[in-house]
């Protein structure tokens, strides 16, 4: 039997971290089945990387071995922006000022814990799982130094993405790199009216992305021009508004689309200007019949905004993913005038997903390619991130990031953005690891990363003293 970390031990340990999740939801409010089924997905989210986590995480939720890997990996797929975002019912407590969501988030954090002991995890894993909980207990935090003044000096946190932000950018202005979903179980939010100037200024303002930036322009003149046709009482084409995105993960996707949602608002052509994000778990369920009805209701809260479905070419795989695209298919026709959905992915298998329906062709006409970012982008995209959680990676902290980013395969699949997200998250786990034995850093030891931040130079799970 191991006894650290993986195998029936790492198992055992998050079963109860599950268990004293779903207890404590109950505690302050929340679906303890709900609570269970989201801690259940975070924790493979966190353990999709270590070899052996699935068998581990299958014993975990008395699922079987033998048919339940797919169920891992989907519970994975489905939670991954989790790792980078406070959860849906996390995110649910906070903005209802709930003064159960401390004690929901040290419950999610114990969660992480567990899930990163799963099978045999590498110093990576273990550090970006530390980032993952320093991401929800700061989320709660971030509340409530905005609800409060009577904290003078808080101590920097990793800065929390609220449902309907733009993810990564809010931090700067300027970096669209980490994409984070926004779908969740309440309401969508309201979104600020704000003019086309101010929403064009912010896509010009994000690190690279030129041609994208052209592409929205143009697109955005194009409709700008059919509306004052129209409005003359002049004939004009009509043009589909729907769009394709194509690129690697954490290209800034997600956050083009919010822009492009409030710039559709601000030309008058959708109500409300929110996005609702989804894959294909929100819209497909386990039998033929009810997928229709699930991704109709789906359909129903992006009304008057902008449904995004990321690795949308999922939905080509199967009889449940067809029914989906019949659905929203339909559903684009009946509500063409306060619907508007961008379908997001790899390049090749979205070429292959639009050209699985005639209906998706005729209506997905314009494709917007992401390009990855370059070097010099990945720096200023992780240099903005660091400052905006408060951090300052020293001259040669960078230097060593600029080696990393080189040394880096662009091949597809590359995480960009994301990929530097992860690079912080990582370096500010091992710069707490680093200060462990500093009972009273100083301000700048608190904010400075400096080179080995960035690099596994220690085994955080074994103390600098131990013998092997």
């Amino acid at each position: 039997m191991t006894t650290d970390g993986g195998g029936p031990m790492g198992a055992t340990a998050l079963g109860a971290a599950l268990d004293a999740l779903a207890a404590t939801a109950g505690a302050v409010g929340v679906s303890a089945l709900a609570a269970r089924t989201e801690g259940e997905r975070l924790a493979a989210a966190v353990a999709e990387s270590s070899p052996g986590a699935p068998t581990d995480w299958l014993t975990a939720t008395a699922r079987p071995t033998a048919t339940g890997f797919q169920q891992f990996f989907d519970a994975a797929v489905a939670a991954r922006r989790w790792r980078n975002a406070p959860t849906d019912l996390l995110d649910e407590l906070i903005s209802n000022a709930s003064p159960g969501a401390a004690r929901y988030a040290e419950a999610l954090a114990a969660v992480v814990d567990a899930a990163a002991a799963l099978g045999d995890p590498s110093i990576s894993a273990i550090a970006a799982a530390e980032g993952t909980k320093a991401v929800h207990r700061s989320a709660v935090a971030g509340r409530g130094r905005a609800t409060s003044s009577s904290t003078a000096h808080p101590l920097p946190t990793t800065p929390h993405l609220h449902a309907g932000s733009t993810p990564e950018g809010d931090l700067t202005g300027k970096a669209a790199g980490s994409e984070v979903s926004t779908s969740s179980t309440t309401d969508e939010p309201d979104v600020p009216e704000r003019t086309l100037e101010e929403l064009l200024a912010e896509l010009d303002d994000l690190t690279g992305l030129t041609r994208v930036k052209d592409e929205i322009h143009r697109q955005t003149e194009l409709l700008r021009i059919e509306r004052l046709r129209t409005e003359a009482g002049l004939t004009s084409p009509t043009l589909t508004r729907h769009l394709v995105f194509v690129g690697n993960p954490g290209t800034g996707k997600t956050t083009v689309g919010r822009l492009v949602a409030g710039i559709y608002r601000a030309l008058g052509l959708l109500d409300k200007g929110h996005l609702v994000e989804v894959d294909r778990s929100e819209l497909v369920a386990g039998y033929l019949g009810q997928t229709a009805e699930k991704t109709t209701a789906v359909v129903q809260r992006a009304l008057g905004g902008v449904l995004f479905i990321d690795e949308a070419y999922a939905l080509a795989e199967d009889q449940y993913g067809r029914e989906a695209v019949d659905t929203l298919v339909k559903d684009m026709e009946d509500h063409r005038d306060d619907l508007v959905v961008i379908v997001a992915g790899y390049p090749g298998p979205m070429a292959r997903f639009v050209s699985t329906n005639p209906g998706l062709e005729s209506r997905f006409s314009r494709t917007i390619t992401f390009e990855d970012y370059s070097g010099d982008e990945l720096r200023q995209i992780f240099e903005s991130m660091a400052r905006g959680a408060d951090f300052e990676p020293e001259p040669a902290t960078l230097e060593r990031f600029d080696r990393l980013a080189a040394d880096q395969e662009r091949d597809e699949g590359f995480g960009n953005g994301r990929w530097a997200r992860n690079v912080l998250d990582s370096a500010i786990a091992r710069h707490a690891w680093r200060l462990r034995d500093v009972e009273r850093p100083t301000l700048d030891q608190l904010r400075t990363l400096v080179p080995e931040d960035l690099e596994d130079v220690v085994d955080i799970g074994t103390d600098s003293g131990a013998t092997p």
